[in-house]
């Protein structure tokens, strides 16, 4: 597998420059658009042609966050169960988790209850998090799950809630930029954002990209 890299201002493919790290997680069912979201976040784009992920993938994208230059390193990882034992061991390094369900599925909404979980079992126990409806473009008649369901469940985790399309591209930016800078805010008001919890690289897995939308 390889990373791929999408800098802003000028800052270089690779996004060598830049003052933070900051190490995000996007979990949550399979095909509930975590691939196709981390696509629209990097690299502005859409595609229908993803095939599930495979244990686990990256991008990175450099911003601008409080006139610093902060670099993403966002993890997307494989909804299925038979990869939930890979995907685990990158809870302890997170410092920021996105969890995603569909508006369309019932079911994947269901389950937020038992990411979250993961995430008390395996995640820093203040990790910043954020709670994702994702395919809000779809018709109304396909929509099951509304965005006052999805807000009052994450008013009741005490986490914010955004409504995105990465097919439409509501939202994406906001909801990955408000959780990169609740993070920044929560380090620089304790021990800074130097480069805690680092991944290995080296121990990442080979994938492919995930069914979206």
């Amino acid at each position: 597998m390889s990373a791929s890299a999408s800098s802003s201002r000028g800052g270089g493919a690779n996004g060598a420059h830049y003052d933070h790290l900051l190490k995000l997680l996007l979990i949550g069912d399979s095909g509930v658009g975590k691939s196709c979201l981390l696509l629209r976040f990097s690299d502005d784009q859409f595609t229908t042609s993803f095939i599930t992920t495979i244990g686990i993938d990256f991008k990175i994208k450099t911003v601008e966050l409080g006139g610093k230059r902060v670099k993403l390193q966002i993890w997307d990882t494989a909804g299925q169960e038979r990869f939930r034992t890979i995907t685990t061991a990158y809870y302890r390094g997170a410092m920021g988790i996105l969890l995603v369900y569909d508006v369309s599925d019932e079911r994947s909404f269901e389950n937020v209850r038992g990411w979250m979980r993961n995430i008390e079992q395996h995640a820093s126990s203040n990790v910043n998090k954020i709670l994702i409806g994702n395919k809000c473009d779809v018709k109304e008649d396909k929509r099951v799950i509304s965005k006052a369901r999805g807000q009052a469940l994450a008013d009741e985790f005490g986490i914010p809630f955004f409504e995105t399309s990465a097919k439409s591209s509501v939202n994406v930016n906001d909801a990955f930029m408000t959780i990169a800078g609740d993070i920044k805010n929560r380090l620089t008001g304790s021990k800074g954002l130097g480069a805690p919890n680092a991944i290995n690289l080296g121990d990442r897995a080979a994938t492919k990209r995930a069914s979206c939308c």
